[in-house]
């Protein structure tokens, strides 16, 4: 009798954690929603609250702002709790361990799948890289994986669905799981494993362990705060300063400059897009509010979509930090399948949505 009691005690104040927590989840998410509906009105009503002159160029770049900041943290938010309860059921190590082995051409497919849940950010380029590397997963593999987890993220495409509608988001995660699949393919088969650094080359694991999955739905929502808390509390200064950007380009950029430069009529403005964002620095979270300024004025959705995706997966910053272990020559191959992929996509969206 007193077994069967210390047996079933334990269990009865884990129940009610449980629904508390899910009805808690729930409650937030309706909150979430009722919010996201009264944000027109209300930045409406802050603006009208300012001494501004209506329909100068200050009150509309001031407009986009205002508007634009909450809605985007709003929707980064949600997207990220959301992948972060998925991400809950990914580790690097069952990623690698999921890759390795894996044969090219279906280990293309499959990594570049998988970096769309794993959207590890530059900092966890290096220890990633050498983890894939030391599982046995072939280098064009973890190619594929490391384009696609940056470019086609989950939160650039939950964005990309909000901001410009499901078929722009659909025609972009085709493209851009393309670009990833094949740029790793190519570079697989040109089975460049001797231009790696040679202390990656020398790296060697033994077997990946996979404990079994014991998390708990309460462990899932936590994880999606803890995701939340880490996410946003990193890249919420990044959203703001891209905000502001697009805020002065709505305000003050004129239609007809944009539309010139990175409008379907240049041929040259998806490559100049390209070169323009390798040196720059941001995430999707950042950088889409850019996209929608750009393209609110005029700009081809290509040309503006291939700069884009240059700033995600071509950033000088990652390119510095993947030095540690790719060398020089490893990395100017890397540049250039990407970015020949990358141009397709630009030229490709243009004439798909001209």
């Amino acid at each position: 009798m007193s077994a069967e009691q210390s047996f079933t005690l334990p269990e009865r104040p884990a129940q009610p954690s449980l629904v508390l927590w899910v009805a808690a989840t729930v409650g937030a998410v309706v909150l979430w929603f009722a919010a996201y509906a009264q944000l027109v009105p209300l930045s409406d009503w802050i603006v009208s609250l300012l001494p501004l002159e209506p329909g100068s160029r200050l009150q509309e770049a001031i407009r986009f702002f205002v508007y634009d900041t909450p809605k985007v943290l709003m929707l980064l938010g949600l997207v990220v709790f959301a992948m972060g309860v998925v991400r809950s059921f990914f580790s690097p190590e069952r990623t690698r361990a999921l890759l390795a082995g894996r044969r090219e051409g279906i280990g293309n497919v499959a990594a570049a799948s998988l970096g769309i849940f794993t959207p590890f950010c530059s900092c966890s380029a290096v220890p990633l890289f050498v983890g894939f590397v030391s599982a046995g997963v072939p280098l064009g593999v973890t190619f594929s994986f490391l384009i696609a987890a940056p470019m086609i993220n989950e939160v650039a495409l939950g964005l990309l669905f909000a901001l410009l509608g499901w078929k722009v988001a659909l025609t972009y995660l085709v493209f851009g799981l393309t670009v990833a699949i094949v740029s790793g393919w190519a570079i697989g088969k040109l089975h460049l494993e001797s231009w790696l650094e040679e202390w990656v080359r020398h790296v060697r694991s033994g077997a990946v362990d996979l404990p079994a999955d014991q998390l708990t739905v309460v462990d899932r929502i936590k994880a999606g705060l803890d995701a939340l808390r880490d996410i946003v509390g990193k890249v919420w200064i990044w959203i703001i300063a891209g905000i502001s950007v697009g805020a002065f380009i709505h305000g003050y950029v004129p239609s007809e400059l944009l539309a010139s430069i990175m409008g379907k009529d240049a041929w040259w403005s998806v490559p100049a897009a390209v070169v323009l964002g390798i040196p720059m620095y941001s995430n999707a979270a950042g950088i889409i509010p850019v996209v929608e300024a750009l393209l609110g004025k005029g700009a081809a959705l290509g040309t503006v979509l291939a700069f884009m995706m240059s700033v995600i997966a071509l950033s000088l910053p990652e390119m510095i930090i993947l030095r540690k272990v790719l060398s020089v020559k490893l990395i100017a191959v890397f540049i250039g399948v990407v970015a020949s992929g990358i141009l397709a996509v630009g030229f490709l969206f243009n004439m798909i949505f001209s």
